[in-house]
């Protein structure tokens, strides 16, 4: 729509004037901030859809915001949903061609934040005055430079505003399988953003609402002059969401990072939103899920982990005995009397008698199941320890010191006896030959008939004396091997 010559600005002025127009709007109430649209640079109660806060630059440190020429936003914290995306932008005569550049730049800025391809998002762009022209279809371009080319192409068309003939050749032309745009099994949204300075010439109200209902979403912006009313009529609701404006040209590729917060889907992984205990999968669209480290199992809550008892499985492969550990995961030990092998799994037995940590008194045996016994030396019993030994036959130790015959009297005493012929002297422990019968035949007659006789009785009380401590011998001696026999 054409303006008033006296609005119109010399190029010098502009260039006195562009570092003004730059500024911040000042505090003061302003007649064009009316509820139903968003001015740049504001923020209405609780933010933005999908917005993260940025947080203050440390003193002396360069500012990352939004605002740096080509930097987006959230870059990196989100990936764009796909779209069918369709630009209509207003190339009426009151758009200069440099204020069209700057309409051109903020359309690549956008297109810079989005994910562009056949199965992402697709991008038309429609360009307007008192006609209309489909620059080029959604199926035209599937990637980033290619389309930003296309859209460098572009030149004004330089007559009238017809917003609502635009809307309607968007609906009707663009926003069609034919062309390129996705069925809605698919459920892509059909997205279209409308770049106006003026007041529509046509009626704008009914095709909006055509286009909303089948089920396009339409985003107003809004440049200088812009009508406020036809931007709310063209705009989708919530309004606060859908309706946009910027005092200039000069300032409109700001308004890029906005698009991004709106068209792509946050990462709470990213953000640290996830609220997961261990691990948080992103599953794209803005969804993600939690996940546990090994040796957990996620909870009912589908937040947080708890360790597994990998014992309790049967899966752990322990081939004696399987511990849990508090991470969650668990490691094998074998019984007592084997050790581990380099596999952490088996067991080998261990020689317990060589490694001399066994406790016996006397003598150590391995068994083959990996353990041992303690035994004791001949003469030896063991006690009820199992480990220590006591006495059992001091005879059988042959430490007795008897120089014929040791009888054992019991667990702990034992004397000393002689064989036939022999008799014990006085320390108990040796024997001598029996000299009396030698004594006799020497000093009696033995021709004597009286002296024969008396050798005779002599004799046989010997011989009975012999023989009685004989069978006593024998028996003791039979006491003692049977004894030996079964100890």
């Amino acid at each position: 729509m054409p303006r008033p010559a006296p609005a119109r600005r010399l190029p010098g002025l502009l260039l006195l004037l562009w570092p003004l127009l730059l500024l911040p709007p000042p505090a003061a109430p302003d007649p064009v901030a009316r509820p139903g649209f968003r001015r740049l640079g504001t923020r209405g109660p609780g933010g933005s859809p999908g917005r993260r806060p940025t947080p203050a630059a440390p003193d002396g440190a360069p500012s990352s915001g939004a605002s740096e020429p080509g930097r987006a936003r959230g870059a990196g914290v989100c990936k764009s949903r796909p779209l069918d995306l369709v630009f209509i932008i207003d190339s009426s005569r009151s758009v200069r061609p440099l204020e069209f550049t700057k309409v051109k730049t903020f359309v690549s800025r956008i297109i810079d934040t989005l994910d562009i391809g056949p199965a992402d998002t697709r991008v038309a762009v429609v360009n307007y005055a008192s006609t209309v022209k489909i620059e080029f279809q959604l199926q035209a371009y599937t990637d980033k430079q290619s389309l930003k080319q296309a859209v460098g192409r572009i030149t004004p068309l330089s007559t009238g505003t017809m917003s609502g003939l635009a809307i309607q050749t968007a609906m009707d032309e663009a926003f069609t399988v034919e062309a390129g745009a996705r069925g809605p099994s698919s459920n892509i949204p059909k997205v279209a953003i409308i770049v106006t300075d003026g007041r529509p010439q046509d009626q704008v109200n009914e095709v909006a609402a055509r286009a909303r209902a089948s089920g396009i979403e339409l985003y107003a912006v809004g440049v200088d002059r812009a009508d406020m009313e036809s931007l709310k009529m063209m705009a989708s609701e919530p309004l606060e969401e859908h309706v946009f404006y910027v005092e200039t040209y000069g300032v409109i590729e700001k308004l890029s990072s906005r698009f991004q917060e709106t068209f792509c889907a946050l990462d709470p992984c990213e953000l640290g939103t996830h609220q997961c205990q261990h691990v948080c999968i992103s599953d794209g669209e803005g969804k993600h899920h939690c996940e546990c480290s090994q040796g957990y199992t996620l909870n009912a809550d589908k937040k947080t982990c708890s360790a597994l008892d990998k014992c309790a499985l049967n899966t752990h492969g322990c081939e004696h005995v399987c511990v849990n550990d508090r991470s969650g995961s668990y490691h094998c030990e074998c019984y007592e009397g084997y050790t581990l092998n380099e596999d952490r799994k088996t067991c080998s037995a261990q020689d317990i008698c060589a490694l001399g940590t066994h406790g016996c008194q006397h003598i150590c045996v391995n068994d083959r199941t990996g353990s041992y016994h303690c035994e004791c030396y001949e003469g030896y019993t063991l006690n009820a320890d199992k480990k220590t030994c006591s006495v059992r036959d001091k005879c059988a130790l042959g430490s007795h010191g008897c120089q014929h015959i040791c009888v054992s009297d019991g667990a702990t005493s034992y004397h000393c006896d002689c064989y036939p012929g022999y008799t014990l002297n006085e320390d108990k422990k040796t024997c001598s030959v029996i000299e009396e019968a030698r004594r006799l035949v020497s000093t009696e007659d033995a021709c004597g008939c009286e002296a024969t006789l008396a050798f005779q009785d002599k004799v046989s009380s010997y011989l009975q004396r012999l023989n009685t401590k004989l069978d006593d011998i024998l028996e003791k001696l039979k006491v003692n091997e049977y004894g030996q026999i079964h100890r």
